[in-house]
């Protein structure tokens, strides 16, 4: 399986196959593969095996495909999607590139704004909720970037094709 894991501004391809059991061959950006051992000893806890060298690491897994990681006293924030998530995103049209304005598919009142100017958000995660028809909907960032201007008020009525949310998009895809 395929994986494309950012870190900050740094984007990494990642290949991992089964190699029997718990180890697996994993290469990174197209370089070697190593062995890794990886085993689940508690709810987010793993022991990994690279090589002689052994690793404990915390695995949190929040929302957006995000991972906190934590080894030993290092701790690193990854995002990850993985070559058929991606691919089945792609062809439905949501991987977007650019300045992204979100725009209201349909009339109805903000209920609640998730976001502010200058925030850092991820793709798929939730910017607005928009209450239409008696039923409240969850409008998501289509790219990884930054809220650069938000158009709307909680509690105000919108139009179809209402302004909301404009974002700028960070780092690589």
């Amino acid at each position: 399986m395929r994986y494309e894991i950012t870190q900050g501004k740094d984007t990494f391809h990642v290949e991992v196959r089964g190699g029997g059991g718990n180890a697996f061959d994993v290469s990174i950006d197209g370089g070697p593969s190593v062995r890794v051992d990886a085993c689940k000893t508690a709810r987010t806890v793993y022991s990994v095996l690279i090589g002689s060298r052994q690793y404990e690491a915390s695995v949190d897994a929040r929302e957006n495909g995000i991972l906190d990681v934590h080894i030993g006293t290092s701790a690193f924030d990854f995002t990850a999607i993985d070559e058929r998530r991606k691919a089945l995103l792609g062809a439905a049209g949501y991987l977007a590139t650019g300045k992204q304005e979100l725009r209201a598919q349909m009339s109805g009142k903000v209920v609640k704004i998730l976001v502010d100017v200058g925030q850092q958000v991820d793709i798929d995660q939730d910017l607005v909720v928009i209450e239409s028809m008696k039923m409240e909907n969850e409008l998501r960032s289509p790219i990884r970037g930054v809220v650069t201007k938000v158009a709307i008020e909680e509690g105000v009525a919108i139009e179809t094709g209402a302004l909301l949310i404009v974002i700028e998009p960070t780092g690589t895809r």
